[in-house]
């Protein structure tokens, strides 16, 4: 039984230090003023960063940027993020608007050029990956921004964006995105905005571990082409600060993308995208420690390998928990709490009261975890990918 009780402490351990201690540890860190690599390269704290280029006089430092769109069937939307991405408030000569068409079997690539996109990629499909390497292999840009198609960005966005590149030790960084629209039941915004705060914490002491399609930006001579089953949210801050660059993580930067309208979209949304996770923490060697620094290692496993783990973590928490019943209150309590998660995320399909949506939200964020690791082993390593219904 010892065994038992050892596994029972752990696994409620781990998982409440990931989405409870870990932050909280985040802010004690940083109150104390234990900075890693990107707390040096930042120097004063995000509110404190001084205002944005000049143009009128520091336009001569200003970088070239090509700005990659990578799209499949975006007929949609297509036109009018290219014109978002022209009349972006960075001079017109130093940025180049890219459309990687993976393969858009709709006028993706006839609107794009209509509308006024400097160089339009019709590839073959291959998947976002190969489309977003293609891309980066033809731009001109010494930065290379990303951005979905869906995405809108804020006038000042890329001005934004491209300001920590100043110092040549950042290699990735990436800004904020809010989701707009109803939620229609989907919580992602209000995870989205928790989940924001523990970057900013990430960026000032070791690096954020993961950043967000609707807007980032490498350096060009940074950029990594990974394999089909990566992800550049990912693949690249861990794969950087190996490197010894830092990632970074821009709040004044901003995009806003429509919102995936019910749960049960954003389940398949993120199943989708955790069929590649494996290929990342073990075939890319996230898990790898060489190259980190310790407090970069300390968030990189507080934040993301726990996170994934954690539908195993329930799992014993509960085998242990059933095994357990019987020798003390707690475990009483503990059985109790446990069930009532799993009937509250039941009932919030019907009962929308925010105890019960969260506990639903919870879970089916968990649960596509797990069931990415399913697809994972029965249809092999991801390529194709498909847009969120709802979201254009």
């Amino acid at each position: 039984m010892i065994v038992v009780y050892i596994l029972f402490w752990l696994s409620v351990g781990l998982l409440f230090f990931t989405h409870f201690g870990y932050p909280v540890t985040l802010w004690l860190l940083e109150f104390l003023g234990l900075g890693g690599r990107a707390g040096k390269v930042r120097g004063p704290k995000l509110s404190e960063i001084p205002p944005p280029i000049d143009f009128d006089t520091e336009e001569e430092i200003l970088p070239s940027v090509s700005l990659i769109v990578a799209a499949y069937n975006e007929e949609v939307v297509i036109e009018s993020k290219v014109k978002n991405a022209l009349e972006l408030e960075y001079p017109r000569d130093l940025l180049q608007v890219i459309v990687a068409s993976d393969g858009s079997t709709d006028r993706t690539v006839e609107i794009a050029r209509e509308a006024g996109a400097d160089l339009v990629l019709d590839l073959p499909r291959g998947g976002k990956i190969a489309a977003q390497n293609a891309a980066a292999e033809a731009a001109t840009g010494s930065i290379l921004a990303f951005s979905d198609a869906n995405s809108t960005w804020e006038p000042d966005a890329l001005t934004e964006l491209i300001e920590p590149f100043r110092d040549d030790r950042v290699g990735y960084v990436c800004g904020q995105v809010r989701f707009l629209g109803p939620d229609g039941g989907n919580l992602e915004g209000a995870y989205w905005r928790y989940e924001m705060k523990v970057r900013e914490m990430e960026s000032e002491l070791a690096g954020v571990t993961a950043g967000n399609g609707a807007i980032y930006a490498v350096r060009s001579s940074a950029y990594i082409p990974l394999k089909p089953s990566g992800s550049h949210d990912l693949s690249f801050p861990f794969a950087l600060a190996k490197r010894g660059l830092a990632s970074l993580y821009r709040p004044r930067a901003r995009a806003s993308e429509k919102l995936v309208p019910s749960l049960e979209g954003e389940l398949n949304r993120k199943r989708r995208m955790m069929i590649g996770l494996w290929d990342i923490v073990v075939g890319e060697g996230m898990l790898d420690p060489r190259g980190y620094s310790p407090l970069y290692l300390f968030e990189l496993f507080s934040h993301r390998v726990l996170r994934y783990l954690s539908p195993a973590l329930h799992l014993v928490a509960f085998l242990s928990n059933i095994a357990l019943l019987g020798r003390g209150w707690f475990y009483g309590l503990a059985m109790v709490l446990q069930l009532a998660l799993v009937v509250g995320a039941v009932a919030g399909r019907w009962v929308p009261i925010l105890p019960f949506r969260v506990a639903r939200y919870y879970l089916e964020v968990t649960l596509s975890i797990a069931l990415g690791l399913w697809d994972r082993w029965r249809q092999g390593p991801p390529a194709a990918w498909e847009k969120a219904e709802g979201t254009r």
